[in-house]
């Protein structure tokens, strides 16, 4: 078995390098918590024991106990730990006794919970991995629960292993997915389906394998993020393999229950694009997990899984702290019983007029402002002069109070609706912000303060916003024919190239705008398909600007968190965290080109009889260094285009998503080329090796140590090829 472990974390404070859970006696347990608080009080109770301590302790008296290692702490945090004995420390014995009695019980396996009050509080969650059995699931939980012995005096840890995951915190992270993949797993030795070796010697069509599992997992994805308890399992019979008739393909994809559907949905996407995009050969069995979600899939047989879809209970709320039961003597029974008919009635009581005081409340609160607490100032949002803000009563009752029927779609942080306006006689789009989702929030803020100021006809003019009444709300003009990505890739309906072409140009007209023609340069950092929409007559206008930053001209860069969308980033950017306009240039021409060729940013090939991932730029610009670019243009427009309209634009996208960013044109520079008012650059006929990364398809290989919030592991230095464009004036 290939067990990868990626490197996404790998910009966290620090990471454990210690020895995994102990498993031992309860003589034994207690021996070595005494060794281990002895470590601590001897520092003065202030300093986390030494990582090393414990493995020393194992080595020491492993005549004893048995060092085993079915939990691997992936992540202890080394700031602000907690003391010996202190409020901290009690509630997270508290918190852990909670977890494993709670999460046994339920039929699903998953509980989360809070102990204690600020500032020693403790958030913590665990769950057990639908594809492992009872029997696995329950004493993962079981051993996870002294997890902390590996994090001593740590107020933050994360750890999980194949049956289970478990996490704590002293701040909730409760409601918002967790996209850092812990490990990968590509496993051919652990099938038991006698047909394995024979699948893996006969299979002929690989590319068909990975398009059924492609469907598979799409279609999980879906059905997990609407299930009650967040978990999908299911199966597609692929036909392709020489002498084997028909092979069932089975697959599962599951989130913690704590996750909204759009949090889920966003959780298990990436997750199934780093499943099957980070090997280029499938395996019998493969699974990617993490901390907020899991997918796994196995050909020729199903999992031994614990989880019955039908017998687990709806989404649940965080627990509160249970302590064990206390014993009360006979003697006592009566007092009890009267003491408790007594509260019972008096907690009714004032449990009736809280209910009508809150509901009094809650009626006012849609005129407050759910931000007057909080110390970002109305200012930050009045800054913009052209949309209004508007009471939560009015874009309610515009949306049909957002039912179901007005829903136009969901993403990341939130579903969109659509609204009329009365007063204004207007059709809208209203996004309603997940109110549980920090990141959300973030991007909502910087949407009204960027868009807000913007003025263009090729971006999505913002009508408004409202942040009052519990709700973050923003409305947008409504675009009738939906995004770009609803089109582009449509069997039914194919967009004609004299509309794609007026696309083509649209997104570059607003790309000039933001990075050149504003008084400040705009990073969009997330232009794709699904972020172009598109208007009554086709015309593209940019739109989703949560992760757009204002940069002086002069810099013209941003250096932050990774965001972005896998296939779209620059990837120089993934490793380096630094947003700039050649990431937008970047992400412009890989757009460019999905246009053009009506495929996905990853495409599957056929090399040496047999079939490989590989990104769309790599496999365009094999077909340019062939001199038949012509042949990537999309086969559905029946050869219905200009050839030399095609060509200039494909030719300008390798440009735009050049391997070396400083050779990469500037916006204005791309779009003069696109109006045929500069000649086309020269490039070489192979893609170039950038200084800074290994070939694509070694990155495609690799994909799990550069997604997510990962700093990457695939920075190695390889030569570069000298490469010139034309001499164009930046």
């Amino acid at each position: 078995m290939r067990r990868h472990v990626s490197k996404c974390a790998a910009s966290a404070p620090a990471q454990s390098t210690a020895p995994s859970l102990l498993t031992m006696a309860p003589l034994h347990f207690l021996i070595l918590l005494a060794i281990v608080s002895s470590f601590a009080e001897a520092g003065g109770g202030n300093s986390p024991v030494p990582e090393l301590s414990i493995g020393f302790v194992c080595q020491s008296i492993s005549g004893i106990i048995g060092c085993l290692s079915p939990i691997e702490p992936y992540y202890c945090s080394t700031t602000g730990n907690y003391t010996n004995k202190s409020p901290y420390q009690v509630n997270l014995g508290k918190l852990m006794y909670d977890l494993e009695s709670g999460a046994i019980a339920n039929p699903a396996g998953f509980n989360y919970s809070v102990a204690g009050e600020a500032p020693d509080a403790v958030f913590g969650l665990t769950m057990c991995y639908a594809d492992r059995n009872w029997t696995q699931c329950q004493r993962c939980l079981q051993e996870a629960t002294t997890v902390e012995l590996i994090c001593p005096f740590s107020r933050e840890m994360k750890a999980l292993e194949d049956a289970c995951v478990i996490r704590y915190s002293n701040e909730s992270f409760f409601y918002v997915a967790d996209l850092t993949s812990a490990f990968h797993v590509k496993d051919t030795s652990n099938s038991t389906w006698a047909g394995s070796k024979y699948f893996n010697n006969s299979v002929t069509n690989m590319a068909g394998v990975n398009f059924t599992l492609w469907s598979l997992m799409s279609r999980l994805t879906a059905e997990a993020a609407v299930s009650e308890i967040r978990l999908a399992k299911g199966s597609q019979v692929y036909n392709g393999s020489k002498g084997i008739s028909q092979v069932m393909i089975y697959g599962l994809a599951q989130c913690t229950r704590d996750l909204n559907a759009s949090e889920c949905s966003r959780c298990l996407t990436f997750f199934v694009e780093e499943l099957l995009s980070s090997s280029l050969s499938v395996e019998i069995n493969g699974a990617v997990k993490g901390y907020s979600c899991n997918v796994a899939y196995k050909i020729g047989e199903d999992f031994d899984s614990f989880i019955r879809p039908a017998i687990a209970s709806a989404p649940m709320a965080p627990s509160t702290i249970a302590q064990p039961p206390d014993l009360f003597h006979e003697k006592d029974l009566s007092l009890g019983i009267v003491a408790g008919v007594t509260g019972f009635v008096i907690c009714t009581g004032a449990l009736v007029c809280i209910f009508l005081c809150h509901r009094s409340i809650k009626a006012r609160e849609r005129e407050v402002d759910v931000f007057d607490d909080d110390p970002l100032e109305d200012n930050t949002f009045e800054k913009g002069t052209g949309p209004r803000r508007f009471r939560y009563r009015e874009l309610a009752t515009a949306a049909g109070f957002f039912s179901d029927e007005e829903k136009l779609g969901e993403g990341g942080f939130g579903s969109v609706y659509r609204g009329y306006l009365k007063d204004m006689d207007l059709w809208v789009a209203i996004k309603r912000v997940s109110k549980s989702s920090q990141q959300g929030r973030k991007e909502y803020i910087s949407e009204v303060k960027v868009i807000s100021r913007l003025r263009h006809r090729n971006l999505v003019q913002l009508i408004g916003w409202c942040h009052g009444g519990g709700e973050l709300l923003l409305v947008y003009e409504l675009m009738p024919n939906g995004s770009l990505n609803s089109h582009i890739h449509s069997q039914n309906n194919v967009l004609s190239w004299q509309l794609r072409h007026g696309i083509v140009l649209g997104i570059g007209s607003a790309l000039v705008y933001l990075h050149q023609d504003w008084e400040q340069c705009v990073l969009h950092r997330d232009i794709k398909p699904s972020n172009i929409l598109l208007d009554a007559s086709f015309n593209a206008k940019l739109g989703d600007f949560g992760l757009a930053r204002m940069v002086d001209h002069e810099r013209q860069s941003h250096t932050t968190a990774l965001a972005g969308t896998m296939g779209y980033m620059d990837p120089e950017c993934m490793l380096s965290g630094s947003a700039s306009t050649t990431s937008d240039v970047y992400s412009f021409g890989v757009v460019l080109l999905e246009i053009c060729c009506g495929r996905r940013p990853i495409v599957v090939v056929q090399d040496s009889g047999e079939y490989a991932t590989m990104h769309l730029v790599q496999w365009v610009w094999e077909c340019y260094g062939r001199g038949r670019i012509i042949d990537a243009a999309d086969a559905r427009l029946n050869g219905e285009f200009d050839g030399d309209e095609m060509e200039r634009v494909m030719i300008t996208a390798l440009w735009c998503a050049h391997p070396d960013r400083t050779l990469r044109p500037s916006i204005r520079q791309a779009i003069g080329v696109l109006r045929m008012e500069a000649p086309l650059p020269s490039l070489p006929t192979n893609m170039p090796v950038a200084t800074f990364m290994p070939p694509m398809h070694h990155l495609q290989r690799e994909s799990g140590a550069t997604t997510g919030s990962s700093s990457g592991s695939v920075g190695t230095k390889h030569s570069s090829i000298a490469t010139k464009t034309s001499s164009l004036p930046r």
